[in-house]
């Protein structure tokens, strides 16, 4: 496990290096907020307006049920330990880097699930599936790309984003009494495994309806307490902007140690909460019954937003507002920062609602990351995997979970950043390539909006023949 951990240790280092994914994710950002105009913001009430569209079929899912898949995967652990764990690596400034990565990243998830809709497939009922994959085989005709990328999926959900998921998690159970080194790590792993079980062997359906309850639930009652621990702190507000700041534009610092600093701390944990650029979205977003692709693009714009600017600033808003000093926790949990910056204000109650919320959050994490990789294994397939075969593969993603809860903080930390930057590496530089469809997109839905129309979409009508399963 040492040598595996070293080997993983070291392809991360070089993956964020500047010029890899750093490089890759600020480009793609500003190259797509450029070429869209500023659409975040000049789009930014159409995306709200979109999402409460009902599907046009039957058995279509809507927006908002793609919404809530794509955001039960962006908000996990990560809103949480991943923003404590930025915090104390990177300092307060990498707060305002992770805000710069979710504005720039809500064009390029607009780009990608955008490119998502327009190649997304037909299932025999009628409804959709696709990802990056599908834009990568027919669009760039390399279906070895789509073969590939879908192998990191499966790889970075089903194993490294749910290994972590499930560490962080036990870890936030340290600060009971209770809490045994030995034993809780696996009893914890145990539950949350038949859980996680129980749920996808029940199939996507019930996984929808589970991640539409929960996902808004627990979104609305954590910014509600994270809002009232700011009131009661709010004499310390001033201060804590000013240390974000400062510690965000102390250039000498972030590029006297660029892997160390702030804003690769920031790019980092940025892109493990709202995911965009990586091509996880996508899955999701293909799945939607909209009458125009731009329209779920910006819905998956909107869930950037979400996760980051609204979850993630809660967290770690919450937590600088207090008198806890994230330095004292350098050799510590990230979990112990949040939940004695939340005792220190909310006494015992914090400690528990911490626990609790990142049980929800965990969960929906668990299982919203699963929803990808079921339609990677038919691409990688060319067909339908037999029931036999998807029991398995459940199954043995739900014994990962468990090998997560006991494994160490180094290598699940690792694993899951190498696995995003691989699939960071492979998919922007396809939208890069392709993103001119999706911009075509854009520019027709913005004239049919203009002209006070309900946008609907035609191939034909930005110059796209290729053969497609929709939109003919």
């Amino acid at each position: 496990m040492t040598v595996i951990g070293n080997i993983v240790a070291a392809i991360s280092g070089v993956l964020y290096q500047p010029w890899c994914v750093p490089l890759l994710l600020v480009f793609g950002g500003i190259w797509f907020t450029c070429r869209t105009g500023l659409m975040q913001v000049r789009f930014f009430g159409e995306s709200i307006r979109v999402v409460s569209e009902k599907p046009h079929t039957e058995n279509g899912i809507s927006s908002f049920g793609a919404l809530m898949v794509s955001t039960a995967s962006r908000v996990g652990t990560g809103n949480i330990i991943g923003v404590s764990a930025a915090i104390i690596s990177g300092g307060e400034g990498a707060i305002f880097w992770m805000w710069v990565t979710a504005f720039l990243g809500g064009a390029t998830a607009f780009v990608e699930s955008t490119l998502a809709q327009v190649y997304k497939k037909k299932n025999p009922d009628g409804t959709s599936y696709g990802g990056p994959a599908f834009y990568m085989h027919q669009a760039l005709h390399a279906r070895w790309l789509g073969v590939i990328f879908s192998v990191l999926i499966i790889f970075t959900y089903a194993v490294g984003y749910n290994m972590l998921a499930a560490y962080n998690l036990q870890t936030s159970f340290k600060a009971f009494s209770f809490y045994n080194e030995s034993s809780t790590p696996a009893v914890i792993g145990v539950i949350l495994m038949v859980l996680f079980a129980v749920i996808v062997l029940g199939g996507a359906k019930r996984l929808v309806n589970v991640t539409g309850v929960l996902v808004p639930i627990m979104g609305v009652l954590y910014v509600a307490i994270s809002i009232l621990v700011l009131v009661m702190n709010a004499g310390n507000l001033g201060a804590m902007f000013g240390r974000i700041f400062e510690s965000a534009f102390d250039f000498k610092a972030i590029f006297g140690g660029f892997t160390g600093s702030c804003l690769m701390f920031g790019l980092k944990r940025g892109l493990y909460s709202n995911e965009a650029g990586m091509g996880s979205a996508p899955n999701a977003a293909a799945t939607a019954d909209v009458s125009h692709p731009a329209k779920q693009g910006l819905v998956q714009m909107l869930s950037v937003f979400i996760d980051t600017l609204l979850i993630c600033s809660a967290t770690a808003l919450m937590c600088l507002s207090t008198s806890v000093m994230p330095a004292d926790y350098a050799d510590k949990e990230p979990i112990q920062f949040v939940q004695d910056s939340m005792s220190s204000t909310l006494g015992s109650f914090g400690p528990v609602f911490i626990t609790v919320a990142l049980t929800l959050f965990a969960f929906t994490t668990l299982i919203g990351n699963y929803s990808y990789c079921e339609g990677c294994l038919k691409f990688i397939l060319k067909r339908d995997p037999s029931k036999g075969f998807l029991t398995v593969f459940r199954l043995i993603a739900s014994a990962i979970i468990l090998l997560g809860a006991i494994a160490s903080a180094g290598l699940v930390w690792d694993t899951a950043d190498m696995a995003q930057g691989l699939m960071v590496v492979t998919n922007v530089p396809s939208i890069l390539i392709l993103g001119g469809i999706a911009m075509k997109c854009f520019k027709d839905y913005e004239r049919q909006r203009k002209e006070g129309k309900n946008p609907v979409f035609k191939a034909a009508n930005i110059g796209l023949f290729d053969k497609l399963d929709f939109w003919q």
